[in-house]
């Protein structure tokens, strides 16, 4: 039964909750990959690695940087804390891999999204790529505080509505004819993880990435969505 008030109207149950940190500059490291803020110093690289490859950037409001001069540009333009945190995804030896931003913070309600996720063809469906997942999670809700995580994107990019799905967030539905981007109609799809969900699906992450999930050429033993089932 739903709480009630003196009215006897419903009402959502009471929060010991105080607030959320704000997003401010930080490194992350991982077994796979290290997680640092990107800036206008990594254009050459980010050109190289993800501006080579058009199919990455459809689903994004920006264009893929083919110059010097647009990657210097896109990265200069880029949103800053408290707001927003972009991070280079980087290999254990401090090559570029990737992007992903932490983005629409909102201390107060306690809910930050993660979005602008591109990643290169080497990154694409690695451990590496759910450890980026787990490590930013992980310094969302045991770090900052936040109560809630959304993944949002266009309902039309199946890939990223399965990654989201895998990771173990959830579909919350969708708004429709949310943006215009690119000239085009986007129907945006929301998914959130929330602070009481977290421990579970971090259980299953962490699991799924220990060494003993996969074979000696690195291929998984057990699907994500096999080891989350199996936990308590």
């Amino acid at each position: 039964m739903p709480r009630t008030n003196a009215h006897g109207q419903p009402v959502g149950d009471p929060v010991g909750w105080s607030g959320a940190s704000p997003l401010a500059p930080v490194e992350l490291r991982g077994r796979f990959v290290t997680l640092r803020p990107l800036g206008v110093d990594d254009a050459d690289a980010f050109r190289a690695v993800l501006g080579a490859h058009d199919e990455l950037w459809t689903y994004s409001p920006d264009e893929p940087p083919h110059t010097p001069e647009d990657a210097r540009a896109l990265l200069a333009a880029l949103p800053a804390p408290p707001s927003a945190l972009p991070l280079a995804v980087t290999d254990p030896a401090g090559r570029l891999l990737g992007r992903v931003h932490l983005m629409r913070a909102d201390p107060a309600m306690g809910t930050v999204e993660v979005g602008a996720i591109v990643y290169s063809p080497a990154l694409q469906r690695t451990r590496a790529a759910t450890e980026v997942q787990l490590l930013l999670a992980d310094h969302v809700f045991g770090t900052l505080g936040y109560r809630r995580y959304e993944w949002k994107c266009d309902s039309l990019n199946a890939p990223s509505r399965r990654a989201a799905l895998r990771l173990g967030f959830t579909e919350e539905g969708t708004f429709r004819q949310a943006v215009v981007y690119k000239g085009r109609n986007r129907d945006t799809t929301w998914f959130s993880v929330t602070d009481g969900e977290w421990p579970r699906v971090a259980a299953g992450l962490r699991a799924w990435l220990a060494d003993d999930n996969h074979d000696a050429g690195g291929h998984q033993r057990r699907s994500l969505a096999e080891v989350r089932a199996a936990l308590p």
